[in-house]
C-alpha cells in the first residue's frame, strides 16, 4: 500500500486542530529531545541537572510532547509492519551508492545531523514540525521565514552532499 502525501499532510492538520482543542497547546517534537537528554544526564549527575536553569525550564519528564513522539515511531513501526514496508536498513542506497556502506560512516553522519537539527531547533524556538505545522497554522511570520529557510537549507545541502553541483 502506498502512502499518499496528501491524506497523511490532511491527518497531520486535524492532528493539530484536535490539540489544540483538547489541550490548547502546538504540536511540536524538539522539546522531548531536549528533555530526554535531560533523563539521560540525570543518570550521571542525579538531581543537579535539574539545577540547571534550562531544566527548571524545561523539566526532564516525561510530558504530552515525550508521548507524542514515542505514539510517532510506534505509529510509523505499525504502518510499516502492516503495509509490507518494514526493513532493517543500515545504510540507505543512496547514501551507500554516494559515500560507501560503512555503517559506522553513516551512523556517525546520522548522530552529527541529529546534534545539529537539536540545536538549531532550539536556538529558534522549535524544530520543523513546531514551526511547519503549528507555527505556520497560527500565520505566524517567524515560522514562515523558518520553512522557507529550512527547505531552501535542506535543498542546497542535498545538493552538496550528493554532488548535483559538479
Amino acid at each position: 500500500m502506498e502512502w499518499t502525501p496528501y491524506i497523511a499532510g490532511a491527518g497531520i492538520g486535524i492532528l493539530s486542530w484536535v490539540a489544540f482543542l483538547l489541550s490548547n497547546k502546538p504540536l511540536g517534537c524538539s522539546t522531548a529531545y531536549a528533555r530526554t537528554s535531560g533523563m539521560i544526564e540525570r543518570l550521571f549527575r542525579g538531581k543537579k541537572t535539574e539545577e540547571k536553569p534550562y531544566y527548571r525550564k524545561f523539566a526532564p519528564v516525561v510530558d504530552w510532547e515525550w508521548m507524542l513522539v514515542a505514539g510517532v515511531f510506534l505509529g510509523a513501526f505499525a504502518a510499516a509492519m502492516l503495509t509490507g514496508g518494514f526493513a532493517l536498513e543500515w545504510v540507505p542506497t543512496l547514501f551507500g551508492d554516494t559515500f560507501g556502506y560503512d555503517t559506522a560512516l553513516r551512523l556517525a553522519v546520522a548522530f552529527a545531523g541529529g546534534i545539529l537539527m537539536g540545536l538549531g531547533s532550539r536556538w529558534a524556538g522549535g524544530c520543523t514540525s513546531g514551526h511547519g505545522i503549528s507555527g505556520t497554522l497560527q500565520l505566524a511570520v517567524s515560522s514562515w521565514i523558518a520553512v522557507v529557510v529550512f527547505f531552501i537549507s535542506g535543498i542546497v545541502t542535498a545538493f552538496l552532499l550528493y554532488g548535483v553541483f559538479w
